[in-house]
């Protein structure tokens, strides 16, 4: 059963010993118990701020992407560079939180007329300064992005980061697979759930102590949520952010 903010906020509040709250009286907060439920808000933020790129931070998959190779796909148009990295944002505050900018992924497969053998590889991240400097004359003599010129091997992030531009300028359709994250949601209502697995629910709790702790003016015990906050953020990503398979566990002795 996923964790609600009425769950975490009285977690919380057990654990200052303050009075908990109900589904008829959360709505209506104050004081001590309003400040938790802002804290709890301000905690999920500071995880998403920490490491973006938590896998329940990832968004749904978009675009009949495949998950082996993102969970976003954009189709290129030949003779074109830059595309939208979120199809109908209007603003950069509705746009993806985090991009994996180093595991974009270029395929032919699912592009109509396309056939065996496919496309199918990674594109390496290049900075707008490097393709700039290395790339921008051989491929625009005219510094213009209408030319086809062939297929990419790089992808670019624009200034404003809401694009990503493709290098050479595709010469037809491609499928370019990525990762995009988004940051959480903010909780409102009292059955709404966190986005964190249950078992990672005592990083948000210790996050929010410590915010409970400095507004007290109790540093020791802020000190001790801070600790208990760092200890539950490493250990969330060593389990969740590329974990090593056990197998691949260093067992030798040192002797």
């Amino acid at each position: 059963m996923a964790t609600t903010f009425l769950n975490i906020t009285n977690d919380v509040l057990r654990e200052l010993n303050e009075i908990e709250l109900t589904a008829a009286t959360f709505a209506s907060a104050k004081g001590i118990q309003n400040f938790v439920k802002e804290s709890i808000n301000k905690s999920l933020n500071d995880i998403a701020n920490e490491e973006p790129q938590l896998p329940f931070f990832a968004v749904a998959a978009s675009g009949g992407t495949d998950p082996f190779y993102g969970n976003v796909t954009v189709a290129s148009v030949a003779g074109t560079r830059w595309y939208t990295l979120k199809a109908g944002s209007s603003s950069i505050t509705t746009d993806y939180s985090s991009i994996d900018w180093d595991d974009f992924y270029l395929t032919t497969i699912n592009v109509s007329g396309e056939s065996a053998p496919y496309v199918s590889k990674g594109l390496s991240f290049l900075t707008l300064e490097d393709w700039t400097r290395y790339y921008r004359d051989s491929e625009n003599a005219d510094d213009s992005d209408s030319q086809n010129y062939g297929e990419p091997q790089y992808v670019i992030r624009s200034p404003d980061h809401r694009k990503f531009g493709l290098s050479p300028i595709p010469d037809k359709v491609y499928n370019v697979h990525f990762y995009a994250y988004s940051a959480p949601t903010a909780l409102s209502a009292y059955s709404d759930e966190i986005v964190l697995p249950d078992q990672y629910a005592n990083v948000i709790t210790a996050r929010t102590r410590y915010y409970v702790w400095q507004f007290k003016e109790s540093p020791q015990q802020a000190a001790f949520a801070l600790d208990d906050y760092k200890k539950g953020m490493r250990q969330m990503k060593s389990n969740l952010i590329n974990p090593s398979p056990s197998y691949m566990t260093d067992d030798r002795r040192y002797f």
